[in-house]
């Protein structure tokens, strides 16, 4: 009875969205899409049974946002503290419905391989950055079960450092009420979209934490492959799945910025601290 009914309730809130989209954002500004975005993705949280918890610093406006990818949760996770622009693959541009609700709601759809192309979107990211909007980024370019971290590719961070916009790196975690791992959110491998909904609504209650570190500036030209390793080991840290000890120890030197960017770089450093909170 409860999957029905959060089914119905699914199916609805997105009838609802996608009336909001075709009736009130063509007479309404960016700052009233972007209340409604939160406010619809706060639902949708709900409708799911996924509790929101955010830890850390606040989100920052005109960030570059830095996370992990798990699910396609967490889209809506970000969207429910602070509403952002996402860098998604272009083929999401092409799925029924799915793909124009992205394109209406700040999606910047990125085909891979073209380097012609991938400057156009970075050009677009620094020009979101710069009128005080956040972009989000996945920099793992595709998504775990929640166990693991993979390598952050740095060439998606280069647009705030040309424009000398902060990063701010996310780390998102599935929890079940006990506080062990939640398996039910990720969408990775074989797993159909579908497949991934059935496995949320068959979970009476689960729990997306968002742990948050400050803002690190990019403004004296840090490298960003050392900015990349940084944040991914903030993200690990985290998450808790490498003692904040031993990703401390194992942080390189971040002698390839000039004075200001060594000191952004000990303030994403300083930042494992809230792994122990």
């Amino acid at each position: 009875m409860l999957r029905a009914w959060r089914y119905l309730r699914l199916g609805l809130h997105l009838v609802y969205g996608v009336a909001t989209v075709a009736l009130v954002y063509p007479f309404t500004g960016r700052d009233i899409h972007r209340a409604l975005r939160r406010r619809w993705s706060r639902a949708l949280l709900r409708i799911l049974g996924i509790e929101l918890e955010a830890e850390g610093e606040p989100i920052a406006p005109g960030c570059l946002l830095v996370a992990n990818h798990i699910s396609w949760v967490d889209i809506f996770a970000i969207n429910a503290l602070a509403p952002a622009a996402f860098v998604s693959k272009a083929e999401v541009r092409t799925w029924p419905l799915i793909g124009w609700l992205a394109a209406t709601n700040d999606t910047l759809f990125l085909r891979r391989g073209s380097r012609g192309h991938a400057r156009i979107i970075n050009a677009e990211t620094a020009a979101r950055l710069e009128a005080g909007g956040n972009v989000a980024i996945f920099p793992e370019g595709t998504t775990t079960d929640g166990t693991e971290v993979l390598h952050f590719h740095a060439a998606l961070l280069q647009p705030a450092i040309a424009c000398g916009r902060p990063v701010q790196p996310l780390a998102l975690r599935y929890l079940s009420t006990d506080g062990g791992h939640n398996r039910a959110p990720a969408y990775d491998g074989d797993l159909s979209l579908g497949q991934c909904i059935a496995n949320i609504i068959a979970t009476r209650r689960s729990i997306v934490r968002i742990r948050i570190a400050p803002p690190c500036p990019t403004t004296d030209g840090v490298d960003r492959r050392i900015l990349a390793q940084h944040t991914r080991d903030w993200v690990l840290a985290a998450s808790r799945l490498t003692p904040a000890a031993v990703v401390s120890a194992a942080l390189p030197a971040p002698g390839v910025a000039r004075s200001h960017g060594r000191q952004s770089c000990n303030r994403a450093h300083s930042a494992l601290d809230l792994c122990n909170k």
